[in-house]
């Protein structure tokens, strides 16, 4: 009886998909959701500026936050090549190449919806994006003069090979910029409601781990990266984040209007933005920062 329970147990974790497929999966099936979030199909949260965003305009404040990346990627008016890592349906890459006209981009994504949708979207001789992983790009070394990543590098706890990858593929004092949530703390070292909140974000949202800040500093200045900066916009990105209850309730009466059934992966996605909310409230626990470096 204990083997054959060993082997029932052994055939669940076989059969388990790996986090990769699990992110495939989720993107795959849940993009399309988004449209709710934005019209404009950002899928991440916003920058507000006083005076300059509406708190009650959600995609003024998404798009805010795409002006403000490649501000700090230093693009101005010069032809460059920039990658934008896990680029998701191709929204900050379209406001790049919008807004910089000698400005060229390349998105990748491990989602074949996204790569398929996202370059229908784009439509342009200066944007593409692959069906590539952001850890492994088998891209040339000293490629692009800049890069990007908006809420993605969480799918691998910013890890140390994705930073590595991202190091390769930069030209020399190419700028390296990334906008994402990342902890304060190791997880043993959280209170049980941060735990909770913790696991929960990890588990909707497909997340190997979220970053510790620290940890990633201290991996960017080993594999060679200079002039660090890092900066907690929490203050910035919370109005957007004060939209997710509203958009929850909305998305979900909508689907009951229309009598449509939930998606596990909208579901998925639901709960993750709950957890997004309560992380928020846990300024001791974690943060949502904006880093960027040099090669």
């Amino acid at each position: 009886m204990k083997n054959l329970c060993l082997l029932t147990y052994l055939k669940k974790e076989f059969q388990k998909p790996t986090n990769k497929e699990q992110i495939i999966n989720f993107y795959d099936k849940a993009t399309d959701d988004y449209r709710f979030w934005s019209k404009d199909l950002n899928m991440h949260f916003g920058y507000f500026v006083p005076f300059k965003t509406n708190l009650l305009k959600r995609d003024r404040m998404l798009n805010q936050m795409n002006a403000e990346i490649f501000k700090r990627l230093q693009i101005k008016n010069q032809k460059k090549h920039i990658v934008d890592l896990g680029c998701g349906m191709g929204a900050s890459i379209r406001h790049g190449i919008e807004n910089h006209p000698k400005l060229a981009i390349t998105g990748l994504t491990i989602s074949s919806f996204q790569v398929e949708k996202g370059n229908e979207l784009l439509n342009s001789e200066r944007a593409t994006i692959l069906n590539r992983d952001y850890r492994n790009t088998f891209l040339k070394e000293n490629t692009f003069d800049g890069a990007m990543a908006i809420e993605s590098l969480c799918h691998s706890g910013c890890s140390t090979d994705a930073l590595q990858e991202t190091y390769r593929i930069l030209k020399p004092n190419a700028m390296f910029v990334i906008a994402d949530a990342f902890t304060k703390k190791d997880l043993e070292q959280m209170n049980p409601l941060a735990k909770y909140t913790y696991q929960g974000l990890c588990d909707s949202w497909s997340l190997e781990s979220l970053g510790n800040i620290h940890r990633v500093i201290d991996d960017m200045k080993t594999i060679g990266f200079k002039d660090i900066k890092v900066q907690n916009i929490w203050y910035r990105v919370a109005p957007s984040v004060l939209h997710v209850p509203f958009a929850i309730s909305g998305f979900i009466l909508k689907k009951l209007f229309k009598k449509e059934p939930l998606k596990p992966e909208s579901k998925k996605n639901l709960k993750g933005s709950f957890f997004a909310l309560l992380s928020s409230l846990s300024l001791t626990n974690f943060g949502y920062y904006i880093i960027t470096a040099k090669k």
